[in-house]
């Protein structure tokens, strides 16, 4: 294997707990010849000294800035403001591919510093098939917090914790007011962990997919209290829910939990909120639909279980970032969906790196 570096950045976001790369796996990569350093973090789940342990070197938040540029920097959510040129190749999930707010900003940054984003969301096999996903954790959670925000009993602001934690808050109680749940997207890997966490919830769902969704019985929709929206979109779609739809008459439908989160996409198909919504503040009330709605929409929701979620992305990911050094078609592909999304944008890639 050729000589591979890879920093793992602190997270700039208050709210996200999880690490793309565990201790045991970090252990696993310096095994295997990989230069491992890990910056400090004050909310990581994962305490700096297990990584230490494993071999890793550690760095200050931030320190990868002015590590070598054919370093690798591996992160999970989205980089500070500064520098405004990236000159690394950053494995993350960037969200800047589907006409997101600011996705041409953030591409502009890799252009003028000859960076490149290898974005995780586009690490797949040859069907399209995500490699490593947090998809799972996200419809368990997104689901989970649906539930108790219905039965009064969502805690805020929101706090990580175990899944045997948020199970034991989950499970029924005899004074539950029973609810009527719709998963759309019900046999992917967010709908599946949806209907896991319902299951413990005590509560039998309606299950759509893409038969259902091809031609979308609105009234059925509508007859629902929850809709739990687990959908992978990567093409523009007619939307589920409207305002106007809403709008339209007496309905049953009082919460939304968005676990795709595509609120600036151009991919949304719940084109009814404008905002995801922050852990101190989870259920956004849309305003001009007729009866109430609240809705969920947060964009890390596995981070409400971070061991839990990390662990099961960590070991999807660690035997990828052994082949980044000699980049295998998976990787290529990342490469390759990163030049077009700057071609679409107008912006010239004079990458210095493979």
């Amino acid at each position: 294997m050729a000589d591979l570096r890879i920093t793992m950045r602190h997270e700039v976001r208050e709210s996200e707990r999880r690490a793309p790369i565990v201790p045991a796996d970090a252990a696993r990569l310096v095994r295997s010849g990989v230069a491992l350093t890990v910056e400090r973090s004050p909310q990581r789940i994962f305490p700096i000294a297990d990584y230490l342990d494993a071999g890793c070197v550690a760095a200050e938040p931030g320190g990868w800035r002015t590590a070598p540029t054919t370093d690798f920097v591996i992160g999970l959510k989205e980089l500070p403001d500064e520098p405004a040129k990236l000159t690394h190749r950053h494995v993350y999930f960037g969200h800047a591919y589907k006409g997101q707010r600011d996705a041409a900003a953030l591409l502009g940054r890799f252009a003028a510093g000859g960076g490149a984003l290898l974005d995780l969301e586009y690490l797949t096999d040859a069907d399209g098939r995500r490699l490593a996903a947090f998809g799972y954790w996200a419809g368990y959670v997104g689901a989970a917090l649906a539930v108790l925000r219905h039965r009064g009993r969502l805690f805020r602001p929101l706090r990580p914790l175990t899944k045997p934690a948020l199970d034991r808050e989950l499970r029924p109680s005899a004074t539950d007011t029973p609810a009527k749940v719709l998963v759309v997207g019900a046999l992917g890997r967010s709908g599946r962990g949806a209907r896991d966490a319902l299951a413990v919830a005590g509560i039998e769902p309606t299950c759509w997919d893409v038969a259902e969704t091809a031609s979308l019985d609105h009234a059925a929709l509508l007859d629902h209290d929850i809709l739990v929206n687990a959908v992978l979109v990567t093409a523009p779609t007619p939307p589920f829910v409207t305002t106007d739809l809403l709008r339209q008459g007496p309905r049953r439908l009082s919460l939304i939990a968005d676990v795709t989160c595509d609120v600036t996409s151009r991919n949304n198909v719940l084109p009814v909120y404008d905002r995801i919504t922050p852990w101190h503040d989870p259920v956004h009330q849309a305003t001009d639909v007729g009866d109430p709605l609240g809705i969920i929409a947060i964009d890390n929701l596995p981070s409400l279980l971070p061991e839990e979620a990390g662990v099961a992305f960590s070991a999807e990911l660690t035997p990828h970032l052994l082949t980044l050094a000699e980049p295998g078609l998976p990787w290529q592909r990342c490469l390759r969906a990163f030049r077009e999304a700057c071609r679409a944008n107008g912006l010239e890639t004079e990458s210095t790196h493979v």
